[in-house]
């Protein structure tokens, strides 16, 4: 990618990130995200089919970030506090895009995907933990339980509290 193009996708995405910060996916448009990155229409579409195909693309890039925020997934087999952690602050490292991108109908997709992400690397470690229905449970509750935890309650309480709690209840 040369650096025209670079600083083009960057136009896009800060463009789309400031519109969606103020309103719900759907109701973006090309034209006005064209208009605020100061690009064509046409050249919007040489990067993307349409807005959700962009929205779409960020998703993936902030789960994969999630994901590769985690040193050592499989620790959820061996130790659960450690990994408990290791997910807290993957998630908190994003936190700034999570609220933009995964706002609205979009909130359920994130914590869905980092358990399927996570999930696909243990079971490709340990394939026979797949049909383990007490494995399976467990591993859901910790993730989906940590993610909203903390996202529910971080404005309530702030962040580093929210954390101190989550670090004390997994040390439990």
């Amino acid at each position: 990618m040369d650096l025209r193009e670079k600083k083009t996708t960057r136009s896009i995405t800060n463009a789309f990130l400031q519109l969606r910060s103020r309103k719900s996916l759907e109701r973006i448009t090309v034209k006005e995200l064209a208009e605020l990155a100061e690009i064509s229409k046409a050249t919007f579409y040489l990067h993307y089919k349409d807005i959700y195909d962009l929205s779409d693309y960020l998703e993936k890039k902030v789960i994969q970030n999630i994901l590769d925020g985690l040193p050592h997934p499989e620790s959820a087999l061996t130790d659960t506090a450690q990994f408990l952690n290791e997910l807290m602050i993957a998630f908190h490292s994003q936190q700034h895009l999570i609220e933009i991108i995964f706002s609205g109908s979009r909130a359920n997709v994130l914590p869905y995907n980092i358990e399927l992400g996570i999930k696909r690397h243990i079971f490709g470690l340990k394939p026979e933990l797949e049909e383990d229905a007490s494995f399976n449970i467990q591993l859901t509750f910790q993730i989906l339980g940590c993610y909203y935890a903390y996202t529910e309650n971080r404005h309530l309480f702030g962040e580093n509290q929210v954390l101190e709690v989550l670090a004390s209840m997994i040390k439990k």
